[in-house]
């Protein structure tokens, strides 16, 4: 896969991995104490942070652990890796993301349109970060793999709520695909961030057209 980073650390990082499967982990997340989940919620800002100052080609984990102010071996307890540390930067971006507001009696390409803009958005005003972010969804981690799936599920809802009842499969599923390639391509540099939402646009104009 062409944006697959080569190694989650950098060369010579010292790694322990998170050692257990993503079921275990998933289960450990649920479980956070307010101290534990404050721990982590530093982790993520300094991974964020990192990303934006060093790229993800010289991001470390044990850089984002020094940061956050932990061990490195602390931070491997709760993320396996780099990828796993800007996977779920990513996806905490999406989770806070509010629905696209939309007038009343709008048409299901006005629906989707907004819906798409806020989507290509969210991470445009961070290109170092969404690019860094970009890489690491397509780590083969079972932890970056978990996230993905919940980034695609949760994707995926939101494109279904704009289309509305009926929504036309073929339609929806060239929409994640539309989005993913968008973003694909922003990540490799063909595209700025800040043209993917009026790329979406246009793709969901030529899909839906008119449509109510």
């Amino acid at each position: 896969m062409a944006l697959r980073a080569m190694t989650d650390g950098a060369p010579g990082e010292d790694r322990t991995p998170a050692g257990a499967g993503t079921e275990a982990a998933e289960s450990a997340r649920r479980r956070l104490t307010a101290r534990q989940a404050d721990l982590v919620r530093r982790l993520v800002e300094a991974a964020a942070q990192e990303a934006r100052t060093e790229g993800y080609e010289k991001m470390t984990v044990r850089a984002v652990a020094r940061q956050a102010g932990v061990a490195p071996a602390t931070a491997y307890t709760y993320f396996a890796s780099k990828d796993h540390l800007l996977a779920e930067v990513l996806w905490r971006r999406l989770e806070a993301l509010a629905p696209a507001p939309v007038p009343e009696g709008a048409t299901t390409a006005e629906r989707v349109t907004a819906e798409l803009r806020i989507l290509g958005l969210f991470v445009a005003d961070d290109p170092v970060l969404a690019a860094a972010c970009t890489t690491a969804m397509l780590g083969q981690g079972p932890d970056v793999q978990a996230l993905r799936r919940r980034f695609g599920t949760a994707l995926h809802a939101r494109l279904r709520a704009a289309l509305g009842d009926g929504a036309d499969e073929a339609v929806l599923r060239s929409l994640d695909l539309a989005y993913s390639g968008a973003m694909l391509w922003a990540g490799m540099g063909h595209i700025h961030f800040e043209d993917v939402p009026e790329t979406l646009a246009a793709t969901a104009r030529l899909l839906l057209g008119g449509q109510a």
